[in-house]
């Protein structure tokens, strides 16, 4: 490849084709790079998971949570610390290693199940297995366009997990998916078939998603709210996660710091057990502690 790098993960990208120098959104190519080589060892763990479910040999659920991580963290905006990227390729090629172990058989595995590798070789291996390593335009479109499928698939089962919530079908399809993008024998036919499985496992891990938070927070309730700032320092909170915000809250609880979310986190104000009462806005929603308990001021 003569770009520097290839994303177009999101709606923002250069000439609505792709990012090839550096990201619209500030990502840097050795960032973009590292993210290819995540989705690709990812790719490769769950090839080897779904061989072992084959052979009627559990994966364990940490596994499951890997992967789901993983591809939030490839997520645009997610993560730009390469560092943390080269951690998580490490910490997947490790347990890869682990599960190929216990796998009676390894013949035709994918590349990427089998390929190991330490940082030196990251990004030259980076190089070879992005995006544009497909070189059929229809198959390239449709392994892309299942992969950012289950990245959001991925981003409802990770909110979900740290409600303690589990879907071992979830979980298998994802890793089943993402070996399935590796199988160069798969026609655009079946890869559309595989597209529309996609959106019927999204639809669950939504449900599974709207069942862990309503489980832990309650049921949504209409919220009046006010727009506006105080003067006391504050946390500015963005991304979806409940959980993240409920631990924030209760950090925070005494100590005069407000909490404002931005407009992701506007569910929260639909969730009587996370806000009790509420408080002011910064964007659309904002939350504060006052006198040690969460409160709603309705204006």
């Amino acid at each position: 490849m003569s770009e520097e790098m290839f994303c177009y993960q999101c709606q923002e990208t250069a000439g609505c084709k792709g990012c090839t120098v550096a990201g619209v959104c500030g990502k840097k190519p050795e960032t973009a790079r590292l993210q290819d080589l995540l989705v690709y060892v990812t790719k490769g763990i769950s090839a080897v998971a779904t061989r072992l479910r084959k052979e009627g040999k559990d994966v364990p659920a940490f596994i499951n949570h890997i992967v789901s991580v993983n591809l939030f963290t490839t997520i645009t905006n997610a993560n730009f610390d390469n560092d943390a990227i080269k951690a998580r390729i490490k910490m997947t090629l490790d347990e890869k290693e682990k599960l190929l172990s216990e796998l009676s058989d390894k013949s035709s595995l994918p590349e990427a199940a089998t390929w190991t590798g330490d940082e030196s070789t990251y990004l030259v291996k980076a190089a070879v297995i992005g995006v544009l390593a497909t070189k059929d335009e229809d198959i390239r479109s449709l392994r892309e366009l299942i992969t950012y499928g289950l990245k959001g698939l991925a981003a409802y089962t990770k909110h979900a997990n740290a409600l303690l919530a589990e879907d071992p079908e979830v979980d298998a399809f994802i890793e089943k998916a993402l070996a399935d993008t590796l199988d160069d024998s798969l026609s655009v036919d079946d890869l559309v078939k595989l597209t529309l499985e996609t959106g019927k496992y999204g639809v669950q891990g939504m449900a599974d998603l709207d069942k862990a938070n309503t489980t832990a927070y309650g049921n949504p309730e209409i919220t009046k709210v006010d727009i506006g700032v105080r003067k006391n320092p504050g946390i500015l909170v963005s991304g979806h996660d409940l959980k993240d915000l409920e631990m924030l809250l209760e950090q925070t609880k005494g100590t005069g710091v407000d909490v404002y979310t931005h407009s992701e986190m506007l569910p929260a104000f639909l969730s009587p057990n996370v806000t009790k009462v509420l408080v002011d806005n910064f964007g659309i929603a904002g939350i504060t502690n006052v006198d040690d308990d969460l409160k709603i001021l309705i204006g």
